[in-house]
């Protein structure tokens, strides 16, 4: 098991900015590959962003592009995600998870979620 816990949600105005992190406590968390997701109420959980072990790729969601940044410290054994310019579809529960899996097919392991909501 690695335990993740996700924290830094909360309540922002649109065009304003906020960051989630996750702490991977207790795991040699440089040989996973790591990740956010969000789910909107209502609807599905959706991939936003993920980085590889060293932190040296990055994918994103195209809603994503160009407002969020996932970075990490493995040192600290941390993940985070800036998002900047925030609007209202943002508001979701977002998610950090890992996965050894070098192609992303699968994500082994979920923090418990952090609420964002972005307010018009």
């Amino acid at each position: 098991q690695v335990p993740l816990v996700a924290s830094g949600g909360g309540l922002v105005q649109a065009g304003g900015s906020l960051m989630v992190s996750c702490a991977a406590a207790g795991c040699a968390c440089r040989s996973y590959r790591m990740g956010w997701f969000r789910q909107a109420s209502g609807k599905e959980r959706e991939f936003v962003a993920r980085i590889n072990r060293s932190g040296g790729s990055t994918d994103y969601a195209d809603s994503a592009k160009g407002r969020f940044t996932i970075s990490r410290d493995n040192a600290l054994n941390m993940e985070n995600m800036k998002m900047n310019s925030q609007n209202p579809e943002d508001t979701a529960v977002y998610y950090c998870s890992a996965t050894q899996d070098p192609f992303y097919a699968r994500w082994d392991y979920w923090g418990q979620g952090t609420q964002v909501t972005v307010s018009s």
